[in-house]
């Protein structure tokens, strides 16, 4: 299928690696012009050796840092025609031994940055008469499970998605979003859980995961890329889930 995303120019949050890695290379491979954004220079530059990106090296919790990184993106590309919001993190334990504090953090990491990058893109694509937003959130922003602040601020995100999609579709600007369920890729989460329990991948999709295994980062660039295109033009301010029929909900 053509999707047509030749020379686009696509920003992804959270870009160095795991599921913002793969949503990059899914553009690269269709063509388009590829910026990603992580606080960490070492996995960045390691990222762009691997697959050919623009890098930016920011901490997207800060408001300043968001701004120059929008700015700095469009003096490379002169315009951006996809924003991929998929910088996260999970913060704190149970409610009542995770501060309010926490709560903040997680907010801000996670939906308002969001908020704000979609805030500064949209002002360009505004000017040009198009756009694309896809806001990267969780199942568990759309069903209990996972860690309370992590969930409320991904449950923000798909709130946000369908609010601010409505406002913006009539200038041609589409804003969308995907809930992954659980996606493998190495880190530190689940290579500690692997050191406790070597079968502990198997196990848990065999346990929790109708279709048998953990999702892969490349099932959730497909889908981002589609979502993108012109073949997708009909979806508007929806948050897919992806994830094997993890998720229980029935809508």
């Amino acid at each position: 299928m053509e999707l047509n995303l030749k020379g686009k120019k696509v920003l992804v949050t959270g870009g160095s690696k795991g599921i913002g890695k793969a949503i990059a290379k899914a553009f690269l491979n269709e063509g388009a012009q590829v910026g990603i954004v992580a606080r960490s220079n070492t996995e960045l530059l390691e990222t762009k050796e691997e697959i050919g990106v623009q890098i930016y090296p920011k901490d997207l919790a800060m408001h300043e840092q968001r701004e120059e990184l929008m700015r700095e993106f469009i003096d490379d590309f002169n315009t951006i025609d996809v924003l991929v919001n998929n910088v996260g993190s999970a913060h704190g334990e149970g409610v009542l031994k995770t501060s309010s504090s926490v709560f903040s953090e997680a907010m801000e990491l996670n939906f308002i940055s969001a908020v704000h990058l979609s805030q500064l893109a949209s002002k360009q694509m505004l000017s040009q008469g198009e756009g694309v937003i896809i806001n990267i959130s969780s199942i568990y922003g759309k069903e209990s499970g996972g860690l309370p602040s992590y969930n409320a601020s991904k449950a923000a995100l798909i709130s946000f998605t369908k609010a601010f999609s409505s406002e913006v579709i009539k200038s041609n600007i589409r804003v969308i979003g995907i809930a992954p369920g659980a996606i493998y890729h190495p880190n530190k989460e689940w290579n500690r859980r692997l050191k406790l329990d070597p079968d502990f991948l198997k196990k848990y999709g065999q346990d929790k995961i109708p279709a048998g295994r953990l999702g892969k980062p490349e099932e959730i660039g497909n889908v981002a890329v589609f979502l993108a295109s012109d073949k997708a033009s009909w979806i508007v301010g929806s948050t897919i889930s992806v994830d094997g029929g993890q998720s229980r909900l029935n809508f």
